[in-house]
């Protein structure tokens, strides 16, 4: 197509979408306040019962459940579906719908496989049939995964459809604080549910109560899911504005979003730039209540409190940045501040260390906590600003992707460099410390990669890319 041809495909549209408000903002916090719900449910209480209740191998059930993580790499593919084939005559919110109802069903069915897992494991211990049901569960959560990829990649897409430069942060600050609150309204609806449930319960009444809790849930989820997204897109999406394809009878196949994504460098740095800081960031994950322990001398009910004070942090740090830092300071600017904070946060928690008080490791990790909440908000932010209209939910899924494999590898390279502490000295401190110290080098590597990401280079590049493609001249 020439280029004239393709400059006249751009839709010049009478009337713009009007601007989302507040209540809006908080409205589709809703679809967040749903995952972060159905979160708890997955990673906390199917993972609680399957090692503690059924007294299954902690490696098989996390092996299991990580499955939904394993699968990450559809992010890219489900996001440039909803760029280029609409479902129920909507770009976004079809698969968002769809999606949420698939990964809420599969949740029963997960925990429905889970009895039947332990069930065999008591009759015949880890006979062929033990590990079909093992297997069957890993394919269950990798059919979770591709559904709440489905979902959460368009939904973000959708994000950036509805929002202007000037109030995209704040909308991430309100849906992402959201997303915490669900967390935590997960953990108390888990703990309502399954209060009669004692240590020592028949299987049979902690199956029935485990039952109605994933029932109850996830039904509600889906009505979060429908209350934060019915008429949004028709209203409020910017993406027929803004595309060029939208009146083209051939959308962007897979193959040409995904040369539109690899076009510019600064698809690699940023993606790049995602990977060390979110490894850096949740490697302390795997190792923070251990570190309570052996150093500082906490019992567990205490080291299970230092979760409160990270979290509150978090929120804090969360829904003030795209109300008060952003606004003042800009995206990049936010995230190189929050990087160095996050550092000097993780020095603190060895210099707590040194103290083996623990109201330092506290202090320490509240701060830890708030830094990491302006850095999620304003990398979040800058995320979503790193697309390109016509190809929006493709670069989620990239970047989406990035933070998947963060997620997974900061596990395993948290508790490797434990261990490898735990060679090279005999002082516990140390070995931790390691930990911690690897994480302030990441983050300065961050701040490093983060230097050299354009996003005016980008957006250039993305569209001298999308143009070439419509012409059909990109090799």
């Amino acid at each position: 197509m020439p280029l004239e041809a393709a400059d006249r495909t751009i839709p010049q549209p009478i009337d713009s979408p009007p601007r989302i408000s507040l209540l809006l903002m908080f409205r589709l916090g809703l679809f967040q306040l749903g995952l972060g719900m159905m979160s708890v449910l997955t990673l906390g209480v199917i993972n609680r019962i399957t090692i503690d209740e059924l007294g299954v191998s902690a490696s098989i059930a996390a092996g299991a459940i990580a499955m939904h993580q394993f699968v990450a790499p559809a992010r890219v593919w489900f996001g440039q579906l909803s760029d280029s084939k609409p479902l129920f005559g909507m770009h976004r919110t079809g698969y968002i719908w769809l999606g949420g109802v698939v990964f809420t069903a599969v949740s029963f069915v997960a925990v429905q496989v889970v009895w039947q897992l332990g069930a065999s494991l008591e009759a015949s211990g880890w006979s062929g049939v033990t590990y079909g049901w093992a297997g069957l569960l890993a394919g269950v959560f990798a059919v979770y995964g591709l559904a709440l990829s489905a979902s959460s990649t368009p939904f973000a897409a959708l994000l950036v459809d509805v929002s202007d430069d000037d109030n995209r942060s704040k909308l991430v600050s309100v849906t992402w604080s959201m997303l915490m609150i669900g967390i935590v309204i997960g953990a108390i609806a888990s703990s309502v549910i399954l209060k009669q449930v004692g240590l020592d319960a028949p299987i049979e009444q902690l199956q029935a109560s485990v039952n109605q809790l994933f029932t109850i849930v996830p039904i509600a989820v889906v009505g979060l899911t429908a209350i934060a997204t019915v008429g949004v897109e028709p209203v409020y999406s910017r993406f027929a504005q803004r595309s060029r394809l939208v009146d083209r009878e051939q959308n962007l196949s897979f193959r040409d979003a995904l040369k539109v994504l690899t076009a510019s460098r600064q698809t690699g740095i940023f993606f790049t730039f995602l990977l060390v800081m979110s490894v850096s960031l949740f490697m302390q994950d795997a190792v923070m209540e251990p570190y309570g322990g052996e150093v500082f001398g906490m019992e567990v009910s205490e080291t299970a409190q230092l979760n409160a004070f990270f979290g509150i942090g978090t929120l804090i740090g969360i829904a003030a940045t795209g109300f008060a830092i952003i606004p003042r300071l800009g995206k990049q600017r936010t995230v190189r501040l929050a990087c160095f904070g996050v550092a000097i946060a993780l020095l603190g928690f060895i210099a707590a260390g040194v103290s083996a008080v623990p109201e330092s490791l506290m202090l320490a990790l509240g701060i830890f906590g708030l830094a990491s909440g302006v850095l999620t908000a304003g990398a979040i932010g800058l995320m979503l600003d790193l697309t390109a209209a016509e190809t929006a939910g493709t670069f989620i899924g990239a970047w989406g992707l990035a933070q998947a494999i963060a997620r997974g590898t900061s596990t395993v390279l948290g508790g490797t460099i434990l261990d490898l502490g735990k060679v090279l000295f005999d002082q516990p401190l140390l070995s931790y410390g390691l930990v911690f110290a690897v994480q302030a080098v990441g983050m300065g590597c961050a701040i490093a990669l983060l230097r050299r990401v354009n996003i005016q280079e980008f957006q250039e590049n993305a569209r001298a890319a999308l143009s070439a493609v419509m012409e059909g001249e990109l090799d």
